[in-house]
């Protein structure tokens, strides 16, 4: 991590997974094929890493911001959380829903509120 800057919390991470959820922010998926492990997205400039089991979200691996701040799911477990367990069940359903769009793929959660 870069230490001239602070690394990025899970309330801040969580709030872009939020926002995306919501139709606010695009959702792209950067992973060509992707896993069932694991997903590469881009969230305006955003870049997450997401562990998945199948189709269900587990947490977020790690998260970047355009300004090179960052953020791993080690440093958010020491306090007890990460971003994705800060999800309502319904802002999670739209990420998953968004996850499972074609890759590369630029999708709109707001149409389905």
């Amino acid at each position: 991590m870069n230490a001239d800057r602070p690394a990025l919390t899970a309330r801040e991470v969580c709030q872009l997974l939020r926002d995306a959820a919501l139709g606010v922010r695009p959702l792209q998926r950067l992973d060509p094929l992707g896993t069932s492990e694991s997903m590469k997205i881009d969230i305006e400039g955003w870049r997450l890493t997401l562990d998945l089991d199948g189709q269900r979200l587990r947490h977020c691996q790690s998260c970047q911001s355009p300004d090179g701040r960052e953020g791993i799911f080690d440093s958010w477990q020491r306090y007890g959380t990460d971003p994705v367990s800060l999800l309502s069940t319904w802002e999670l359903a739209q990420i998953e829903r968004l996850l499972s769009a074609g890759p590369g793929q630029v999708d709109d959660a707001s149409d389905s509120r």
